[in-house]
């Protein structure tokens, strides 16, 4: 079987040899970790070691936009290209996403396809870059780049292999990672209604409620339940009353913020969870609710226009509850009550007070 001859090169130098075996020692320890900011802070920590490069970075493309954004920097304060997205094409970097190639501009100056907007914001000057992409199936995932190598004859020669080899591992370890976060991500979504399930629920309040009574902060969860919905389902049957589910979440969120969520409990049941909320708050949010949900009509494109109510439950850390159990307690009692005082109304607290509509 033929070697490669640039790989040849790289075995015949005991050093090389040295930082070959660490970079596939590297590329064992990216395998097993299935979570972004992990598999970003081993890159950093491990090419730190493996490359003598003042100045680098690791850019990935966003699979909704395909802008380029730096996930890992070296060299300059991270903070100051936390927001900067290359388009398409954009840059270097971005002609390289493009072109699938990798290059080397000894002078940015004199190549047209430099971009001097991220010096600009960074007060960094760039002087060369070296640029690979990160392919995994054919398709560019992200750029390596390293940028002003002061001895750049010498760490073309020595390190260009090594870093192409630890490109293709670490296009492999994002594309795992990626992979592995879809299918978290659908194990937390719920079929009918594609909002949020009880799995996710959990996840969540398990993880912010330590982290809202260690800093004292509020965060309110309300309660709601379609009132008569069997009737719907007799009426119309079980295929449309899941529409009916689909069309009322898109309602609810169409009224929640950016950090609320929006999660289907069971059956005709929802939870919304909202963090950083206070009690008057939450109230507020669900009094514009139940306004929304009594004006809409839902399964129109059926002819059917059907209109609904609810019966609501508010609950509030630290007022009613310091933990998962008793918030989601109390917030469910509420909303039982609503539907015990005639439904279409909202409840609030471990008092049970009726709210003003």
């Amino acid at each position: 079987m033929a070697r490669d001859p640039e790989l040849s090169y790289v075995l015949a130098d005991t050093g090389q040899m040295e930082r070959l075996l660490a970079c596939i020692e590297f590329s064992k320890a990216l395998v097993g970790i299935y979570d972004m900011e992990g598999l970003l802070t081993a890159i950093l920590e491990q090419i730190n070691g493996l490359i003598p490069a003042r100045n680098w970075s690791l850019l990935l493309i966003d699979p909704q936009t395909r802008e380029l954004y730096f996930a890992v920097v070296v060299g300059v304060d991270p903070e100051s290209v936390k927001g900067i997205r290359l388009k398409p094409g954009e840059g270097i970097a971005g002609a390289v996403a493009q072109e699938g190639r990798p290059v080397y501009v000894r002078d940015v100056y004199r190549d047209k396809r430099f971009s001097q907007r991220v010096d600009d914001i960074t007060g960094f000057e760039t002087r060369s870059i070296m640029a690979l992409p990160l392919i995994i199936r054919g398709e560019v995932i992200g750029v390596f780049e390293v940028i002003n190598v002061e001895n750049e004859d010498f760490f073309r020669e020595k390190f260009i292999p090594l870093l192409t080899i630890l490109a293709d591992y670490v296009a492999i370890a994002v594309d795992n990672v990626r992979n592995f976060q879809k299918l978290q991500a659908r194990a937390y979504i719920d079929d009918i209604t594609g909002f949020y399930n009880t799995r996710y629920l959990l996840c969540k309040l398990d993880r912010h409620i330590p982290e809202v009574m260690k800093r004292g902060a509020h965060y309110s969860m309300a309660f709601l339940d379609l009132d008569n919905f069997k009737d719907i389902v007799d009426a119309h049957g079980h295929l449309l009353g899941s529409q009916v589910l689909a069309e009322v979440a898109r309602v609810i969120n169409s009224v929640l913020g950016n950090d609320d969520s929006l999660v289907r409990y069971g059956g005709d049941e929802f939870i919304i969870l909202l963090p950083s909320r206070s009690q008057a708050e939450a109230l507020d949010l669900v009094r514009r609710l139940r306004r929304t949900i009594n004006a809409a009509a839902f399964l129109q494109e059926e002819g059917v226009s059907l209109h609904l109510t609810a019966s609501y439950g508010i609950a509030t850390l630290p007022e009613d509850a310091q933990d998962r159990e008793t918030l989601l307690a109390i917030a469910d009692r509420a909303m039982f009550t609503s539907k015990g005082r005639g439904k279409d109304c909202i409840m609030v607290g471990k008092d049970l007070t009726p709210a003003s509509v």
